[in-house]
């Protein structure tokens, strides 16, 4: 019997959530399964590894501490019995160091009902909106330009991990597979960017997602695990640059898919893309900024993990689909928090691959409305520490990757192996 296609698996059970509003996962073994490979996410272990992370402050590209992190990822990825490999290349001209933050907007005049105010960080606040007053669904509007000044990190500590500065030169990243029984020259890339800035830790921009990934490569490499089908764990470097690192692997490696190389050796280095799933900025959805540009302490109640994908994309109706494989495996095994699908995928590592394979990008928020209208203080700000963040923060994560691992196990053709 013919195997199903990948696409012909994304599209049955997309079809089916469409007419249903679930979808039939197989049969109960395979649900007992899934809830055992998600079962073996624990919240402790994540916060264990985004605490790792931020010994090495924001992780800015073209720095010591960025290289010493990426080892530091490549020496736990190796720990599960993952097996890594590193990409290079050169980051300096024509690009720049980090794009400088955006002019302030042009002021216009606000009814008197709206106040003139400014944010704690420093940006000026005002409706988004068109509507009567300036009204607007995403409510007020905070500043979001990222920070640069050492000094505005008050924590000594955080300040002496960020005192270098970047310099151009060879940069590199890491990945490692999992490699697939039955069709290992296919595979579905799962992706974070592990660089960050801001003169911070990069809890949330993006140790949240980096972390998410190792859990992921630790789950899927235990011993115990297979998958028909490969699946590649990247941590990206230069997002933070105008996604280098991401659109580098992009260019070297794509012309390699599915090649055997040697031939008759059954090794394929660059397996078929099958589909790329990205996780940048997991932990805060707090709501929109009130009048005074501040934003709640707490994770408001209906706080959700954001599955995007690109509608202008060459292949938008299939990644569409993917994020609907994505949103029932939400519904289904999430603990916490559900998810909702949308349609822009804005500034993240997995726009380099949308025209090539199905590609998603999971949030806390949706980027272009909500993240940069200002609904998360923290982001590239000397507030994304880690005394900023609390256990609902991280569920919030640690959700995601339950969604993630649900969904691709599915779709990777899991099994676990009996101890005799």
């Amino acid at each position: 019997m013919l195997a199903k296609s990948p696409k012909t698996i994304i599209t049955t059970l997309c079809f089916a959530f469409l007419v249903t509003g679930s979808v039939s996962w197989g049969q109960q073994a395979d649900d007992d399964l899934i809830r055992t490979l998600v079962n073996r996410l624990q919240l402790e272990r994540y916060k264990t590894t985004i605490r790792g992370l931020t010994q090495f402050g924001d992780r800015r590209q073209g720095t010591q501490r960025n290289a010493r992190a990426v080892d530091w990822i490549e020496q736990q990825l190796q720990s599960f019995g993952c097996n890594t490999q590193r990409l290079t290349y050169t980051f300096g001209p024509p690009y720049t160091f980090d794009p400088p933050p955006r002019a302030p907007r042009s002021r216009r005049s606000r009814s008197s009902d709206v106040p003139d105010l400014t944010t704690v960080t420093g940006g000026d606040v005002g409706r988004n909106g068109s509507g009567p007053g300036g009204s607007s669904i995403f409510g007020y509007r905070a500043g979001t330009r990222p920070n640069r000044d050492l000094n505005a990190q008050p924590d000594a500590r955080i300040r002496q991990l960020n005192v270098e500065e970047p310099v151009n030169g060879e940069r590199s990243e890491v990945y490692c597979t999992k490699v697939g029984t039955t069709y290992p020259d296919e595979m579905y890339i799962i992706g974070a960017h592990m660089d960050g800035r801001g003169v911070n830790e990069a809890v949330n921009d993006n140790g949240s997602g980096t972390a998410l990934v190792m859990e992921l490569a630790r789950i899927f490499s235990s011993p115990d695990v297979q998958t028909e089908r490969s699946i590649r764990f990247a941590l990206w470097n230069n997002e933070e640059t105008g996604l280098n690192g991401s659109s580098a692997y992009v260019e070297q490696r794509k012309a390699m898919q599915g090649i055997e190389n040697p031939v008759g050796s059954g090794l394929y280095p660059e397996p078929r893309w099958l589909g790329m799933i990205q996780h940048d900025m997991m932990l805060w959805d707090h709501g929109a900024p009130l009048a005074d540009g501040s934003v709640s302490h707490e994770q408001r109640p209906e706080a959700d993990v954001n599955i995007e994908f690109q509608s202008s994309s060459e292949l938008a109706n299939e990644s569409m689909q993917l994020a609907f494989v994505f949103k029932a495996a939400a519904d289904k095994y999430n603990t916490d928090y559900p998810a909702t699908v949308g349609p822009h995928m804005t500034s993240t590592d997995s726009t380099p691959f949308m025209n090539e394979v199905p590609s998603i990008s999971m949030r806390e928020n949706e980027r272009g409305a909500h993240t940069e209208a200002g609904w998360n203080p923290s982001w590239h700000t000397p507030l994304d520490v880690w005394s900023n963040f609390d256990d609902e923060d991280f569920r919030l994560g640690l959700n995601a990757a339950q969604t993630t691992l649900a969904a691709i196990a599915q779709l990777a053709g899991a099994s676990i192996t009996e101890t005799p």
